[in-house]
């Protein structure tokens, strides 16, 4: 398990608690540390404060979300709806605020490991001379850094998130840009064609970043 809280009490306590129902506790008492501890630690479930001194816990949430699914419980002073709202958009599993009565926060981690989905195993998605680093955002086509805009970064990672399924417009359109664009295909369209300039030997014959006629795309795994 993963403690990120720069509340030494809350550490304590969470530490105490935890060892007690035989868990192994990783302690992280900043946003960075906390991303770089997921990272090389792979945590079963990650117990993550938002009010963090040098990020926001919501952007360790979508940094976390970019490669694992690994369960996310939120355990904050903040109580308000919007809060709670933004912690599960982001991708967090659950929302808890503080204080917090110990036994509460331990059936709510029986759940949300029950209900995880596998996480990747590795930060890094590979298929043929594609190389994705998720944890870095670096892009490497046989060994070749690609320099991508923020955009194509976000489609390529929504599909890697998915790889093998087919996500359709709609779904691409809502993940990158936002709800208001679902129907702004042609904005996808533009922008799939530059990645898959910047990916594929031949992008008139794409290996990578394959389209499903009417449906969306899909990213193939070697």
């Amino acid at each position: 398990m993963l403690v990120v809280d720069d509340e030494r009490a809350i550490r304590r306590l969470l530490r105490a608690a935890l060892t007690s129902q035989g868990h192994t506790v990783i302690e992280a008492e900043s946003a960075q540390a906390g991303i770089s501890a997921a990272t090389s630690e792979r945590p079963d479930l990650i117990i993550l404060d938002l009010g963090l001194p040098d990020l926001d816990g919501l952007e360790v949430v979508r940094r976390v979300r970019e490669w694992s699914a690994t369960p996310i419980i939120v355990l904050s002073v903040r109580s308000h709806e919007d809060d709670k709202i933004a912690a599960l958009d982001a991708g967090a599993d659950d929302y808890i605020t503080k204080p917090f009565a110990t036994g509460e926060l331990a059936a709510r981690m029986r759940v949300a490991v029950r209900h995880a989905t596998h996480p990747r195993s590795e930060p890094i998605f590979r298929t043929g001379e594609l190389t994705v680093d998720l944890a870095r955002r670096v892009v490497l086509v046989a060994g070749r850094e690609i320099d991508l805009t923020p955009v194509e970064y976000g489609i390529l990672k929504a599909l890697i998130v998915q790889a093998g399924k087919v996500l359709t417009h709609g779904h691409l359109l809502a993940a990158v840009w936002g709800p208001g664009y679902q129907n702004q295909r042609h904005l996808l369209q533009v922008n799939v064609s530059n990645l898959r300039r910047k990916l594929e030997a031949d992008p008139t014959r794409p290996r990578y970043v394959v389209t499903e006629p009417g449906v969306g795309y899909r990213l193939t795994e070697s």
